[in-house]
């Protein structure tokens, strides 16, 4: 479950700095790597570091590209926030919340596959 949040992290930031066009998106990764010791696949274990480098780079700015990554991840979590009211998180804690959410809505939806296969299995021995 842990891996499936880090891929939707990973593609909720390549498509928010996507907006900024490819080859931005690729300076961008090539400067975190160079300048931050971050790389790509590193970033959903060292979020406060990509969140600190995004800041020294973008400055003020960062804020519009934290928005951005975090609405593509909200979409991709299944709406952990109701991106319409006014939030007070910070990116940091919007990541947190988003991760709780899709552990919560994935734990929920295994306990109900599994009563789902169970109850297959008992109408499978009464026939």
């Amino acid at each position: 479950m842990k891996k499936d949040f880090e891929k939707l992290l990973l593609d909720a930031v390549d498509e928010g700095l996507s907006a900024l066009g490819e080859s931005s998106k690729q300076a961008i990764y090539f400067h975190l790597e160079k300048s931050f010791n971050i790389k790509r696949n590193e970033i959903p274990e060292r979020v406060g570091a990509f969140a600190q480098a995004i800041e020294s780079i973008f400055g003020a700015g960062a804020g519009c590209l934290e928005v951005l990554i975090t609405h593509r991840l909200n979409d991709k979590v299944g709406g952990a926030l109701d991106c319409d009211e006014p939030k007070t998180f910070s990116f940091l804690e919007y990541i947190a919340v988003a991760k709780r959410s899709f552990q919560e809505n994935n734990r929920i939806k295994t306990v109900t596959e599994l009563i789902e296969c169970d109850d297959d299995e008992e109408e499978g021995i009464r026939i």
